[in-house]
């Protein structure tokens, strides 16, 4: 027994506020070198038919991707290997890995030269609204064929974060995206001139990011003590068990992709431009879901598959509460003020070069809609994780197609009144369904988590947060932010006015409703 204790990792002493926040001071660097990944577009290329098949072209690799990393993969993986180290030591937890990361070396390989031949085939599925424009389904072909190594490396990179989360490194490994969105830079600042069309160029930089991805974890992993070797195995039942977590898994990632693949296509037959208003705003909306939302949901996986390994489920449920009232805290307001000030916050990071106000005002539209479910963004990520550290990926799966059909309808009814806009605001009405179905499963299959906690929390963060909205909103009025852009100086500092006022008044009522309080 004390030699299995030797191999555990030694326990952490930081609450899981301090390595949320880790993970969040990670991710907002990472964020933040996103938005100057997504500033080199549209100043380069705007919101042009190339940046439309670029982002078509990025949705086959990056679907899969959900299916081999983030997604099905993370959510079978972590709670198998936290097992694993508890029962079995570090080394055999080790061995684990290996063979994960061996097997996923073949099978995407493979995956990725059948992506390749097939690639022409299957982009006229997902874009075949680009075939109106000549060459846009050959240059959205050409770019998926460049792109498509990138799945290998992300979903590798997906396994060792997931190894590294369990041994409480957080940091480092929210921070691997900078290397995505560097490559990216790079590519667009220096490199697109040397490529005819120059948006080849964004296209080999989005695989060297992948690349970087896993690169930049490499060390850490070494420190903790793995070393890699190649064992191409379906023989360790730990192994088979990720197999079979995975199954309704990738169901349940598949489910959401189908949403974004509906979205693009449904795109595609839309005016030029209206693929690139949804990534764009897809972007900025993400970077509070990302610091806050996902970091919290992150950290939550491990720290609730050790609960769940322990049969603590009591402790389990507090926690999860505690993390869904921490979720509200910090993607509610960001919500209300992302809506207030969609239209100066678009305009100052997006237009330049290519990309003028009238740009600004459709991208934001579309991150107005795509904000009215960004708390439920959130939530449902942090509710699923109940679910996965039991090893339980079956319900949130049947959830999630049910969800996925509510999405699908709501887009083709809204999509003919308010175009790309409707696309943007399905999803957030889909995953509304889908929180309100995953609680009702929690407490059935699990226990009955303190909701009264987490709903009053929730009304006393929405009258914090409207204030906070409305100081902002009557600020960017004032000085006429509104009706057209006045420079990066003049809007920057506008802007700085009216958040921090906006966040000042949040602050000071929140504090005294007491939704900073510990323990509330």
């Amino acid at each position: 027994m004390s030699t299995q204790n030797t191999d555990q990792p030694t326990p952490s002493r930081d609450s899981f506020l301090k390595k949320s926040m880790r993970f969040s001071g990670s991710t907002v660097i990472s964020r933040l070198l996103g938005l100057v990944r997504e500033q080199v577009f549209s100043h380069y290329f705007g919101a042009s038919a190339a940046v439309d098949a670029f982002y078509a072209a990025f949705r086959i690799p990056n679907l899969l991707r959900e299916f081999f990393a983030e997604g099905a993969l993370s959510a079978a993986y972590v709670p198998v290997f936290s097992q694993k180290l508890k029962d079995d030591g570090k080394q055999k937890a080790f061995l684990l890995t290996s063979t994960v990361l061996s097997v996923l070396l073949v099978i995407l390989g493979l995956i990725t030269i059948l992506g390749i031949i097939f690639a022409p085939y299957i982009v006229k599925v997902i874009a075949a609204g680009f075939a109106k424009t000549p060459g846009q389904l050959e240059l959205t072909t050409t770019l998926t064929q460049i792109m498509f190594p990138f799945l290998i490396f992300v979903a590798c990179a997906a396994a060792v974060m997931g190894t590294l989360n369990c041994f409480g490194r957080f940091g480092l490994p929210a921070l691997a995206p900078v290397g995505f969105n560097i490559a990216l830079i790079v590519a667009g600042l220096f490199c697109r001139q040397y490529f005819d069309p120059p948006i080849i160029a964004m296209a080999w930089g989005a695989l060297a990011g992948g690349v970087l991805q896993l690169v930049i974890q490499i060390p850490q992993l070494y420190a903790v003590g793995f070393r890699f070797k190649f064992v191409f195995s379906f023989a360790d039942r730990s192994v088979r068990q990720i197999i079979r977590l995975m199954g309704p898994a990738a169901l349940g990632v598949a489910a959401a992709q189908v949403n974004i693949v509906v979205g693009t296509l449904l795109a595609s037959f839309l005016a030029t431009g209206s693929i690139a208003y949804l990534n764009y705003a897809f972007r900025l909306m993400h970077f509070p879901l990302g610091v806050f939302g996902v970091a919290v949901a992150t950290v939550s996986l491990a720290e609730l598959a050790k609960l769940a390994a322990g049969g603590e489920a009591d402790t389990l449920l507090a926690r999860y509460i505690k993390s869904c009232r921490m979720q509200i805290t910090f993607l509610l307001p960001s919500a209300l003020f992302l809506i207030v000030a969609a239209r100066p916050i678009c305009a100052l990071i997006y237009q330049h070069g290519l990309f003028g106000w009238e740009d600004s005002i459709n991208a934001a539209f579309a991150l107005q809609a795509y904000c009215a479910g960004l708390v439920f963004f959130g939530l449902v990520r942090l509710s699923a994780q109940v679910f996965y550290a039991y090893k339980n990926t079956a319900t949130p799966v049947r959830i999630a197609v049910v969800s996925m059909v509510i999405n699908v309808i709501l887009m083709l009814l809204l999509m003919k009144p308010l175009g790309f806009i409707g696309l943007a605001l399905a999803p957030g009405i889909a995953a509304l369904a889908n929180f309100l179905m995953l609680t009702y499963n929690i407490r059935k299959k699990v226990g009955r988590p303190r909701y009264s906690y987490f709903i009053i929390h929730m009304m006393k963060t929405l009258v914090a947060s409207s204030a906070g909205a409305s100081v902002i909103y009557l600020i960017l009025n004032y000085f006429d932010l509104y009706s057209g852009y006045a420079g990066v100086m003049t809007t920057a500092y506008h802007l700085a006015v009216g958040f921090i006022a906006g966040v000042a008044v949040f602050g000071v009522i929140g504090y005294g409703l007491g939704i900073f309080r510990k323990g509330n």
